[in-house]
């Protein structure tokens, strides 16, 4: 028999009845929204209304904020009471489904696409039920290929456990304070890049100019303009098949898809090549300095070579080695990664798949190049608001894990 018992409980509820079970046609009920097309919504229509594309992209569990209205006549369209949890009836993915929201705002139009789930218990304890336990469940009954269609019909008949309304408030009060933290970190941390976006395309110059609009202190003179292959020695990693030679000891393999925004990311099992192997190709190892390239995937993107990852060597990577004289290599790196550098990167890219940055292009890149203390100031600022993006991005990171771990003990 089932436990009906959630892993965690809220010490008030310890030794309170098991959970109830029900289908969820009983514990509730389902209808359709009503037509809210994309041509109905425009700049001067009145009526407030939420459309199943919003379930993705604006909306966590409970819908507070209207982002769209529409000029349909109202005798046309469904309204909420506040008590509705919406459900996408359309997707790409059969987990898509599970990107369901309570609508917490009374006498909104809820349009086509969105199943409405009507009950009586509590609705945001439901659309956090729904977004975890059900998520499989909802996936299973998905039909369709490319776009995906869920009937609730079809949910009707899932089995459900559910606890006193006492106990679904204080569960669903729990995980919207979670919830509200991890949109505070959010709005922080889009606020962090905004910021930083709107530095760097101030800080170098326009095309064909040769002073920037945002400037430290300071500095006045004009910028020079530099191809790449002035500022250092420019090779390839390799790109020989090298899987045999993989080991969990040895010389650190540096792949496209490690390199990061200013940074390196390996995961929990980065890979090794075999001593020999790298002492054969010593003339490819990575110094202390070097700005590794995406050539492959994210073009243009860029870290520097640290101390950890000195000697390492890279897989179809581009490795630039800056003269010190002429241009810091932390400077070099916040270049390649301006939207700036990386859509001109895009655009001189061969590839159907996967983008392709080829040497030849690569050697093309011209590089502002202002006074080497000018370049470390730059760099230094960028690195500044690269470690509070980084900083704000572990604790949205933390937020988020504990959160899915919590949703996972905390229902039946």
């Amino acid at each position: 028999m089932r436990n009906l018992i959630p892993k965690r409980r809220f010490e008030e509820f310890k030794n309170s009845d098991p959970w109830e079970q029900r289908k969820l046609g009983k514990f509730g009920y389902f209808y359709y929204g009503k037509s809210a097309p994309k041509w109905s919504v425009t700049k001067d229509a009145k009526t407030p209304c939420v459309r199943y594309g919003e379930l993705y992209t604006k909306h966590s569990e409970k819908i507070d904020r209207i982002y769209s209205y529409t000029n349909i006549p109202r005798e046309n369209l469904k309204f909420s009471t506040g008590n509705e949890v919406l459900v996408p009836r359309v997707g790409e993915d059969p987990l898509d489904f599970a990107n369901c929201a309570w609508l917490s705002i009374p006498d909104v139009a809820i349009g086509e696409m969105i199943s409405v789930y009507n009950t009586e218990q509590n609705p945001l304890f439901t659309s956090y039920m729904f977004n975890s336990k059900l998520k499989y469940e909802f996936a299973k009954r998905v039909e369709g290929g490319n776009v995906s269609n869920l009937y609730y019909a079809y949910l009707e008949d899932i089995l459900i456990s559910f606890p006193s309304l006492a106990e679904q408030e204080k569960i669903a009060s729990f995980f919207d304070e979670i919830s509200s933290l991890i949109t505070l970190h959010q709005h922080k941390l889009d606020k962090l890049k905004e910021t930083k976006s709107a530095y760097l395309s101030e800080m170098f110059p326009k095309e064909g100019e040769v002073y920037p609009k945002r400037r430290f202190a300071g500095f006045t003179d004009p910028w020079e303009q530099c191809k790449v292959t002035e500022l250092g020695k420019i090779f390839i990693g390799l790109v020989t098949t090298m899987t045999k030679h993989y080991t969990t000891e040895g010389a650190l393999l540096i792949r496209n898809s490690d390199i990061k925004d200013g940074r390196f990311e390996f995961g929990e099992n980065p890979i090794f090549l075999e001593a020999s192997f790298a002492q054969e190709n010593s003339s490819r190892m990575h110094q202390i300095g070097d700005v590794i390239t995406v050539h492959t995937g994210d073009v243009g993107t860029s870290a520097v070579i640290s101390e950890k990852e000195a000697n390492s060597i890279g897989f179809a990577t581009i490795v630039t080695r800056p003269n010190p004289q002429i241009i810091d290599s932390n400077y070099l790196c916040v270049f390649l990664n301006t939207d700036k550098h990386k859509k001109w990167a895009v655009g001189v890219s061969t590839g159907d798949g996967r983008t392709n940055y080829n040497l030849g292009d690569y050697y093309e890149c011209v590089v502002p190049v202002p006074s080497l203390e000018e370049q470390k100031k730059i760099s230094e600022y960028i690195k500044n608001l690269n470690n509070l993006i980084t900083l704000h991005q572990r604790k949205l990171d933390k937020l988020q894990a504990l959160k899915q771990a919590y949703l996972s003990e905390m229902f039946v």
